[in-house]
């Protein structure tokens, strides 16, 4: 397929001396035109302007659910900039015709399934379909709205590599939705309530060691991913090209059609001088204490921490410990260590025959600010301050980028754990 326009106002030139007019793309309308041909239609529907709503139980369950939605509409395409779901995937530009978002509501989809997005490739438009007790609760309808988002922009449909990948984008959106200041404005203006944080941190923090976005079934951590997704939106080390106005770049930047993964992306948009590997090391670092610009998820962390696992490595005894074999960080995932210091001093010496990213990230007191020591050739240490703690996070980030799906790591490189030891001082686990 032919290069897709993204931009709001698309300029030509008639010669190369003489710059053309501008030419505007058209104003979306107030209200959508209802599309029967998506899903499969019905005869009883609520409308709003971007979506309809059909066979709901009642009016008042379709009113809430069009409100949800229309909410997560005007934060994430009105406000945000993301790319209509009212517009075709097929199509090459931005001009309309825009459609509403068919939205069912079912009886059943089966065991443990609350919604899922449905797609019609003629009309290359999605749709959502939601089981009766989920309609009016958003982290489901916009979890599900967010499927349809990632639809809308184009460039991850039928790349397999990115599949997995889906999933934490639509957990991010809902949870983006539900607790920050991006769609405070929109939650007011729809009257939708703040909320909690969707965050699994237990999955996130105990089984940190896996490939950071993992498919396998019954045991990857895709759903719980989306973390690293909140801390490239926050973008709290200020890297250039990363946070979320920068956001829908994960899939305009995309080469389409290239099967590349998306951290073949965030490694573009982070340079000049910074690389995806630098990126993913600091975001580990600051999962030690969830110092990621979310601060629900924060005070998450200070009420749950204690049961999270912790257990990475083996003593060699002397201050010498050796990362477990069942924990070794797989590609992108880390350990992290919460360290026990004896003395106003700790240095961490790490060894290991792959590249590596290590930091040691240290607390104030009272959950306060955290601060971080990078490591030099496996190296690093710091004085604390009275009421100070630290952890170790060794991140597994070699230096070449591997072209792997998530649903089938058995076998693949990127499921290879890193193999390090720790030389200690000042400090025990």
């Amino acid at each position: 397929m032919k290069a897709l326009t993204l931009t709001t106002v698309a300029l030509w030139c008639a010669n190369t001396a003489t710059a053309a007019p501008t030419r505007v793309l058209a104003a979306p309308p107030a209200e959508f035109t209802p599309n029967t041909r998506v899903g499969p239609g019905g005869s009883r529907y609520k409308d709003s302007p971007h979506f309809r709503v059909y066979d709901a139980a009642s009016d008042t369950i379709s009113n809430n659910a069009l409100q949800t939605l229309e909410s997560a509409y005007d934060c994430f395409v009105t406000t945000l900039g993301w790319r209509s779901p009212g517009l075709s995937f097929n199509q090459d530009n931005d001009d309309g015709p825009w459609y509403k978002m068919n939205v069912y509501n079912v009886a059943s989809l089966g065991p443990n399934t609350a919604a899922n997005t449905g797609t019609d490739a003629a009309t290359g438009l999605s749709f959502l379909n939601i089981v009766t007790e989920w309609m009016n609760t958003p982290g489901v309808t916009v979890h599900e709205f967010g499927h349809g988002l990632t639809y809308a922009e184009r460039y991850w449909v039928d790349q397999g590599r990115t599949g997995a990948w889906w999933e934490p984008v639509a957990q991010f959106v809902a949870d983006t939705f539900i607790t920050s200041s991006y769609c405070a404005d929109s939650r007011a203006k729809y009257s939708q309530p703040t909320g909690d944080t969707i965050m699994n941190l237990n999955k996130v923090i105990s089984d940190s060691y896996q490939v950071i976005v993992d498919g396998t079934s019954g045991s990857g951590n895709y759903y719980d991913s989306w973390p690293f997704l909140a801390y490239l939106a926050s973008n709290p080390d200020a890297y250039a090209g990363l946070g979320m106005a920068s956001f829908p770049n994960v899939w305009r930047k995309y080469r389409r059609g290239s099967n590349e993964t998306p951290l073949h992306v965030i490694d573009q948009l982070a340079a000049p001088g910074a690389k995806v590997q630098s990126v993913v090391g600091r975001y580990w670092a600051r999962m030690a204490y969830v110092d990621i610009g979310h601060p629900k998820a924060r005070a998450l962390y200070e009420r749950e921490k204690r049961g999270y696992n912790y257990a990475n490595w083996d003593s060699l005894g002397s201050g010498k410990y050796r990362v477990k074999s069942a924990r070794q960080p797989r590609y992108m995932g880390a350990n992290i260590v919460p360290l026990k210091a004896t003395g106003s001093a700790v240095g961490v010496a790490v060894t290991a025959a792959a590249p590596f990213t290590a930091t040691l990230a240290i607390k104030a007191a009272s959950g306060g600010a955290v601060r971080y020591v990078d490591a030099v050739d496996g190296k690093a240490e710091a004085t604390l301050a009275s009421g100070e703690e630290a952890s170790l996070v060794v991140a597994n980030t070699p230096a070449t980028l591997y072209l792997y799906d998530p649903f089938a790591l058995s076998g693949d490189p990127a499921n290879r754990g890193l193999d390090y030891q720790v030389q200690l001082t000042g400090a025990t686990v």
